[in-house]
């Protein structure tokens, strides 16, 4: 494929490029609603946001190096060789460049109407304000017009016009370089590894760029100095992950696919897959070059066309047992990267790590299942390999089905005591959610929220245990984690097996306040150290119960903080009088219709997938040791690390 498949049409990327929607204002109020928090996380995501910027011009075709640098002060720079911003007065804004409203408007930027870009990475006009309003400094040098051009910022508000610097006859683009506000951030401070590891995989993404990565700061395991180029793309990313490790075929199965010839549309596909007995499964997805680490439309269109295809395959080869196989057969062992870029993308939330876009699936499927079933042809003896061991997966998942199935009735009629398990009906785990709440009260409003078909319910009576640390006759005589496994059907630690889940998702539902998020923490807790792969193979979340319900004449709206409730509060819900505000004090005062439209109905509620950090597992297990472990020296530190995040927190 050409490296400017995605370029722009003959249209001129100028100042009338950039298209302005709203303002900034809210950014440095409410820095969640942009980023996704102020955390660790979202303290690298700002990076992610300029970094992904330069992969926008490099996937147009406009740009084919990158810079990051990492400097001591752990600011950053990010530099490349594109185009250049444009730095014309802007004709919706007298008196202001283009680069000045890109940097200081919210919804700011050229990626709206595909003139500029046919696909992009970045958030559609909010990335470059929303990290310019959450840094203390910020500088942007233009290289363009053999012109170069700066301007400087601080906390969204420029510290002056732009200014022309002089002739750079022999330079081109863009570079930024932000320092991250501690006023937003507190003492975090930007990692090596972290970024190191995002700049590796954005170069995997896109075969057609050279980034070079630089860091001042030495933390004795990154590379303070390394140059990315990866011709093979996923294929060579795939291989690097599975190195020394045992697979059934012995190249993955690779391809990079246009989707203009067969749907006519502007994009295309990039995947690499193989499968082992030495390591569970696992898949990295990408869109436009940002991960999407909840998948979506465009991993299911690939799941898609792999089953199909190895179903195809089976009656090919006269194998019946083929059809049982399902798509978490093909994830026991299957290691996958996939990546689309698209035109237009929609996400699930602001930071987009789940993707929505419709059309993906069938774009996806359609241009991989064609590829799938001429690799399965031409490599029998890979074929074969792979068939064998998905048909032993869904052999002993079929066998462990049938055992559970067996067991429900006899386990639920155990448990069924006052304040316990209330079971649903379904046969089978698919599909099948339990809702583990906080006391009697709690299960009483869920068991008339509840859906008795797929939802059950496991209401706790007595103190949830900080297992961690705790001895294992201390866990084994705990009535609450014993009643919390037998009700999974599964045991601690090393025995835990996930074909024993009784249940597809296991979804922690407590109140809105303090205490309730003490017990989430426990029970994640405890589902972290005893039963990890419950993490990582996606069955555990959080419910997300609204803390206000506020009424105004006919209109209800249910709110989840002090600060949404704020905002609507002057805006208005649209109705006639005055806002009434309802406090939910626990989800027992919560009425049925309430609990099931906003926190247990699938249309309605909103949860969340408690995930592991793919880039930094090891800095989980540090995190949980400091907040539940048995040195309350290093609790209490991180307390006064992180205060200025609690000041408005209602206890």
């Amino acid at each position: 494929m050409p490296t400017d498949m995605f370029a722009a049409q003959p249209e001129e990327y100028n100042a009338s490029s950039i298209e302005v929607l709203e303002g900034l204002e809210p950014v440095r109020k409410r820095p969640g609603m942009y980023i996704g928090g102020t955390d660790e996380r979202a303290l690298h995501h700002l990076v992610a946001e300029i970094l992904d910027n330069s992969m926008d011009e490099a996937v147009a075709g406009h740009a084919n190096r990158i810079e990051v640098e990492l400097h001591e002060d752990h600011s950053v720079t990010v530099r490349d060789n594109g185009r250049g911003m444009p730095v014309d007065p802007h004709p919706k804004f007298p008196g202001k460049s283009a680069l000045e409203v890109i940097l200081t408007v919210l919804h700011a930027g050229g990626k709206f109407s595909n003139k500029a870009y046919s696909t992009s990475g970045g958030l559609n006009g909010v990335g470059s304000s929303v990290v310019n309003a959450l840094s203390d400094s910020l500088i942007v040098q233009v290289a363009r017009n053999k012109e170069l051009y700066e301007q400087r910022f601080s906390r969204g508000v420029p510290q002056g016009p732009i200014v022309k610097l002089g002739a750079a006859p022999n330079r081109r683009g863009t570079t930024v370089t932000f320092h991250p506000d501690p006023d937003i951030f507190a003492s975090l401070k930007l990692k090596p590894a972290r970024l190191f590891k995002m700049v590796r995989s954005k170069a995997y993404l896109f075969s057609g760029v050279e980034i070079r990565w630089k860091s001042a700061i030495d933390d004795g395991e990154t590379p303070q100095e390394a140059t990315f180029h990866f011709p093979g793309g996923l294929a060579d990313y795939l291989s690097e992950s599975l190195q020394k490790v045992e697979t059934y075929s012995e190249k993955p199965f690779a391809g990079k696919v246009s989707f203009t010839e067969k749907y006519g549309v502007p994009g295309s596909v990039e995947w690499a897959i193989n499968w082992t007995p030495a390591r569970d499964g696992f898949i990295h997805s990408y869109c436009n070059t940002v991960p999407t680490p909840e998948g979506g439309t465009h991993e299911a269109g690939f799941w898609a066309a792999i089953l199909k295809g190895v179903r195809a395959y089976g009656e090919l080869v006269k194998n019946r047992k083929a059809d049982q196989i399902t798509r978490d057969d093909l994830l026991a062992g299957g290691c996958a990267l996939v990546s689309c870029f698209i035109r237009e993308p929609q996400f699930v939330g602001q930071t987009k790590d789940r993707l929505s876009t419709e059309e993906a699936a069938k774009w996806v499927e359609g241009a991989v299942r064609d590829h799938f079933d001429t690799w399965l042809a031409n490599d029998t003896k890979s074929a074969g390999a792979i068939l064998d061991f998905l048909v032993l997966r869904a052999e002993e998942r079929l066998r462990r089905r049938q055992e559970k199935e067996t067991q429900r009735k006899s386990a639920t009629k155990r448990l069924r005591l006052p304040g316990k398990l209330t079971d649903c009906s379904a046969k089978s785990r698919e599909g099948t959610e339990l809702f583990i709440v906080e006391g009697d009260s709690a299960g009483g409003s869920a068991k008339g929220a509840r859906d008795r078909e797929y939802q059950a319910l496991l209401p706790l009576r007595g103190k949830v245990l900080n297992v961690l640390g705790a001895a294992s006759n201390k866990l084994a005589d705990n009535a609450e984690i014993r009643d919390i496994c037998e009700a999974l059907g599964v045991s601690m630690g090393t025995k835990f097996r996930t074909d024993d889940l009784r249940y597809d998702k296991i979804i922690i539902m407590t109140d809105a306040d303090v205490d309730g998020a003490h017990i989430a923490s426990l029970l994640m807790t405890f589902f972290f150290t005893q039963m990890r792969p419950l993490i990582d193979k996606g069955h555990l979340y959080l419910a997300c119960p609204p803390l206000y319900r506020l009424t105004q004449g006919a209109k209800r709206l249910y709110v989840a903080n002090d600060a949404e409730k704020e905002h609507w509060l002057e805006k208005g819900l649209g109705g006639k009088g005055k806002i009434d505000v309802q406090r939910f004090k626990g989800l027992g005062e919560m009425d049925a219709k309430d609990l099931k439209e906003t926190t247990m109905d699938p249309k309605s509620r909103t949860l969340i997938r408690v995930s592991i950090d793919e880039d930094e597992p090891g800095e989980t297990g540090d995190l949980v040791e400091r907040l539940m472990g048995k040195k309350p020296e290093l609790r209490f530190q991180y307390i006064q690390e992180n205060a200025r995040f609690v000041e408005e927190l209602d206890v």
